[in-house]
């Protein structure tokens, strides 16, 4: 069997605009080097409380796809958060 990605939840499943659970950055990390243990391409995607404050952090214990519903669709312009986040994943990762 194969796996191509993993979802770690960073806040409690059911409703969303929650703040990010902060120690699930050592989490994050552990499924990391599990993942880097395993010699293979597998996504690791975080969903909840990831905003312009938490992005950074969560890239750098591992994560490398994010969820940021509440972010973008809370915020008054759709279009220019996206843009703020397309460049700082493209800061983070290239």
């Amino acid at each position: 069997m194969d796996i191509d990605l993993v979802l770690l939840m960073s806040v409690n499943p059911g409703f969303g605009g929650q703040k990010f659970i902060i120690e699930v950055l050592e989490k994050i990390k552990l499924v990391r080097s599990m993942i880097d243990a395993c010699d293979k391409e597998i996504y690791l995607e975080v969903d909840g409380g990831i905003n312009m404050d938490t992005i950074q952090s969560v890239a750098n214990a591992g994560a490398n796809v994010f969820v940021a519903g509440s972010a973008i669709f809370g915020s008054d312009n759709y279009a220019n958060t996206i843009k703020h986040f397309r460049e700082k994943f493209l800061s983070l990762y290239f």
